[in-house]
């Protein structure tokens, strides 16, 4: 199970991590978390209701990444629309953002921590034992989480490394060894082969 995601019978996955794989998605699942920010603060009230009402930006974030991550819901990535069309465009974005970026960002914030948690658990576990590594089994749900985060993961690490289309990711494998974006990119396909290895694993 090396390198991949397997099924557990009765749900769940599963794969083989050493002490360095560990470290580095638990590191990048980190820097994510702090991307992303803390939540809104809690409403001094403790009004159950007031964190349901809360508005988010309505802006597009100007960092890259968090663009990557929370891209307008309306746009016009031809760029064919007129000026007045686009300006609607823009407004529906804006109303659409102000309403959903909040739970969009707890939503991705959650699934970061549970990739750190596992790990965590699992690093734990496996120093007791004197190992390097150790097979990571999630839940179906822990699975769910894991597949969301590293999705966010790509999207992060693709944004920094200017990946818009599959061609640009072709280019990537003739990177040299020297370019100082290797080591980014290698982490970016590995992380999709364990992306990829984990759908498998919740297909029917």
């Amino acid at each position: 199970m090396p390198g991949q995601f397997e099924p557990l019978p009765g749900g769940g996955a599963a794969v083989a991590l050493d002490d360095v794989e560990i470290s580095i998605i638990r590191s990048l699942a980190v820097q994510l978390l702090e991307l992303i920010g803390p939540g809104p603060a809690e409403d001094a009230s403790d009004d159950p209701l007031a964190e349901l009402f809360a508005e988010g930006p309505s802006e597009p974030p100007t960092d890259p990444v968090l663009r990557r991550l929370f891209p307008d819901a309306y746009g016009d990535p031809e760029g064919a629309l007129q000026a007045a069309e686009a300006e609607r465009q823009r407004a529906h974005s804006a109303e659409f953002r102000r309403y959903t970026e909040n739970d969009l960002r707890a939503g991705k914030r959650g699934n970061a921590l549970a990739v750190i948690r596992t790990l965590d658990a699992l690093a734990s576990a496996s120093a007791g034992a004197g190992e390097d590594g150790a097979v990571l089994k999630l839940s179906a749900e822990e699975s769910r989480q894991w597949l969301s985060a590293l999705n966010d993961l790509r999207l992060a690490i693709g944004a920094r490394l200017e990946i818009a289309d599959e061609d640009d990711t072709d280019l990537l494998y003739r990177l040299p060894d020297e370019d100082p974006r290797k080591p980014m990119v290698m982490a970016y396909l590995w992380l999709g082969g364990l992306q990829e290895s984990l759908v498998a694993t919740l297909m029917p």
